[in-house]
């Protein structure tokens, strides 16, 4: 029996286009979940990272309030619409309109957004997603620096909108899973880490998933 052989599809570097963007455009002709993401209609393969985390720990129950930030384009909010949760959404970058998503333009490390953020949201959520990632250097301990002040941001913007038994997942480079650990410690009563098998293999990216939030003071 003869067995069929997967082809990959090759992209010839053209006039005006660098090398970095032809190996980028190959790599996006070649991803199955580019291809799958398509196909079902979300805006991003980042769809399926989300789907994978639920599959295992059951974030996006029936009834719950969702908060997603670093939203842009759209794919989680999406997710969490699909499944009938109302969501409200932040990203530097507009997010085209979502049945069921509210979406916010502003950048989180702004008071002034956040503040903004607070009054949409109009009281607590059940779960806070952050797929936000700060602009890449090329520096492993600049990257993972700004990668757990994120997290330090995000996890105090759970301590005034986030419902004690909430929930909370949060983008992160390889790195600072430590100081973020010990940060989640101090608010959740399960923290952990995850890797969906959606994430590129050669990403730097892994999750912190924090659960049951403990109750205020």
């Amino acid at each position: 029996m003869s067995r069929t052989k997967e082809v990959k599809q090759r992209v010839r570097t053209a006039r005006g286009r660098t090398l970095s963007s032809t190996r980028w455009l190959e790599r996006q002709l070649n991803d199955p979940y580019v291809h799958k993401a398509k196909a079902e209609g979300y805006r991003a393969r980042s769809a399926y990272k989300l789907l994978e985390v639920d599959a295992k720990h059951q974030l996006l129950r029936p009834g719950r309030r969702v908060v997603d930030l670093g939203a842009a384009p759209g794919s989680w909010s999406q997710v969490c619409a699909r499944r009938g949760l109302p969501v409200v959404a932040l990203d530097l970058e507009p997010v085209a309109p979502l049945a069921g998503v509210m979406t916010l333009q502003g950048d989180f490390r702004d008071d002034a957004t956040v503040e903004r953020l607070r009054a949409a949201l109009g009281g607590p959520v059940d779960l806070v997603l952050s797929d936000m990632a700060a602009f890449a250097t090329g520096q492993r301990l600049v990257d993972r620096l700004k990668a757990e002040e994120l997290a330090e941001l995000v996890l105090a913007f759970t301590d005034d909108v986030l419902a004690a038994g909430g929930d909370c997942l949060i983008k992160l480079v390889k790195g600072a899973e430590p100081v973020a650990r010990a940060q989640a410690l101090t608010r959740f009563r399960q923290v952990g880490f995850v890797r969906p098998p959606a994430t590129r293999k050669d990403s730097s990216e892994t999750f912190l998933i924090a659960k049951d939030r403990l109750p205020a003071g």
